[in-house]
C-alpha cells in the first residue's frame, strides 16, 4: 500500500501542493482556543507554552493581551491538545494560574515548518 493510499485510509488529509506531505490533520485532531488569567506575564508564560506545544508536536501560536491574559491557540492530536492544558493549568515556576477558558474551534491547515512537524510561535502584536 502506498503512503498516501496508507494516509487516506487513516482519515489524514495532506497537503498536495509539497514534496514528501505530511498529514495536517486527521480524525482524531482539534483545535483549540485557550485564554489564561491569573498572574501569566513576565513570568516566561509564552515560552513555557511553546516548549510544552513543541515537544508535543502541536502546531498553533501563544500572545500576551492587553488585559493581562495570555491567549493560545493549539491544534494537534485530541489527547496531545489535553496535555496542553493540562500543562497550562499549571503554568512554570512563577505563574499563578486563576482559570484557563477553553474553546474548541475549527481546525486549520497546518504548513510544516520543520522537519515536518507544524510550527508553534509567538505573535507578539495584535
Amino acid at each position: 500500500m502506498k503512503r498516501d493510499d496508507m494516509r487516506a485510509s487513516r482519515g489524514a488529509r495532506t497537503d498536495e501542493s509539497e514534496e514528501g506531505a505530511v498529514p495536517v490533520s486527521s480524525s482524531d485532531d482539534i483545535r483549540v482556543h485557550a485564554v489564561v488569567a491569573g498572574l501569566v506575564q513576565g513570568v516566561g508564560f509564552r515560552y513555557f507554552t511553546v516548549m510544552t506545544a513543541g515537544k508535543l508536536g502541536l502546531g498553533g501560536w501563544v500572545r500576551n493581551c492587553y488585559d493581562g491574559s495570555v491567549e493560545v491557540e493549539a491544534q494537534g492530536e485530541r489527547g496531545k491538545v489535553a496535555r496542553l492544558i493540562s500543562a497550562l493549568k499549571q503554568g512554570p515556576r512563577y505563574a499563578d494560574v486563576e482559570r484557563v477558558d477553553v474553546t474548541e474551534i475549527p481546525l486549520q491547515e497546518l504548513k510544516p515548518a520543520r522537519h515536518g512537524f507544524p510550527s508553534f510561535g509567538v505573535f507578539y502584536e495584535r
